[in-house]
């Protein structure tokens, strides 16, 4: 099962600079429940603006930066693909598996056709950015969990985690 997992303020940004642009440390831990012991599909500037290596996950990352690719060659917890084609022959694969992609847009975009859940986090708030998440068509989903969260010590903003399946995967 293919998910998309991501947070967007109330413009639908998704990241300014390479980076989220905001911090919210409930969202953090929720990401890590949802893809921690899975592996994660990103592009090269999502991987590369990682602080590191996330632990428990196999990292997928689609990429033609030749060093990238040479720089993590023997790392096993690193798997460089390089078109589109071979992520989506990894993901045909690995179908049997829960995957997690993680972004950046581009990487949504190629893979909105594909996807069976999307874990959406919504801030209550608008941020700057320069990138808005790639347009999901909601009609093919059902929206079977909604988790709000008031803000707190930890989390500035009033924020929601939203479960959508599509449709036809639902029995």
């Amino acid at each position: 099962m293919i998910t998309f997992v991501w947070a967007e303020d109330q413009k639908g940004q998704i990241g300014l600079n390479g980076h989220l642009p905001w911090q919210l440390p409930g969202d953090m831990k929720h990401f890590k429940e949802l893809t921690i012991g899975h592996p994660i599909v990103m592009g090269r500037k999502t991987f590369t603006s990682l602080p590191r290596l996330l632990p428990q996950r196999l990292h997928i990352v689609l990429t033609k930066d030749e060093q990238l690719i040479a720089q993590y060659a023997a790392n096993k917890q690193v798997v460089m693909v390089n078109s589109l084609t071979e992520l989506n022959n990894w993901l045909t694969a690995h179908q049997q598996e829960q995957i997690s992609v993680i972004g950046g847009n581009s990487v949504f975009s190629a893979l909105k056709d594909r996807v069976d859940c999307l874990e959406r986090t919504v801030i209550d708030a608008t941020f700057a950015g320069d990138t808005v998440m790639t347009a999901i068509d909601y009609q093919q989903f059902n929206l079977v969990k909604r988790v709000s969260h008031v803000p707190n010590q930890q989390d500035k903003y009033p924020y929601a985690f939203l479960t959508y399946l599509r449709k036809e995967v639902q029995k």
